[in-house]
């Protein structure tokens, strides 16, 4: 039984609705990276994404980026750069390390990633009613908002 907007659950109060959302946010990245999965795990996909939007970056600049060690880093670039998706260049800055950027084929794979993963979403969105779009559109705003509005003193 599918539930629509008039028989589903009340929730109205504000944690009962940040519980609902997180676990509604969390399934979809996970089966949005289950749709897109190609042969990256992860932790490698998240790290090509920030090499693309900051890039190029340092290992260290990455690690501070996802939020993890300069040794995991520097083994996500070295597997990165096996699968041709990354490439090195010398750091201007310093003459001891390197910045990593995304080749052509990186580049291809992020894009062939973010389409099936499109179309998986448009595959769902097109079972639904116009105005059921409509209100995930204006959800996705929301959502937008949200986000934009946190703070970096917030708790992750």
């Amino acid at each position: 039984m599918r539930t629509t907007v008039t028989d589903a659950p009340d929730r109205s109060s504000v944690p009962e609705v940040a519980a609902h959302l997180r676990l509604v946010i969390t399934r979809t990245a996970r089966r949005l990276r289950t749709e897109a999965s190609a042969g990256l795990g992860p932790s490698l996909g998240a790290a090509l994404a920030t090499v693309e939007r900051w890039g190029p970056l340092s290992p260290s600049e990455l690690a501070d980026r996802e939020g993890i060690r300069r040794p995991s880093a520097t083994r996500i670039v070295a597997r990165l750069e096996e699968e041709g998706l990354v490439g090195r260049e010398p750091d201007p800055d310093d003459g001891r390390s390197f910045r990593v950027s995304l080749t052509a084929q990186g580049v291809e794979h992020i894009r062939d990633v973010r389409s099936r993963k499109d179309a998986f979403l448009a595959r769902r969105l097109e079972r639904l009613s116009a105005e059921d779009r409509a209100t995930l559109d204006r959800a996705s705003d929301l959502l937008e908002r949200l986000l934009e509005d946190a703070g970096d003193d917030e708790p992750r």
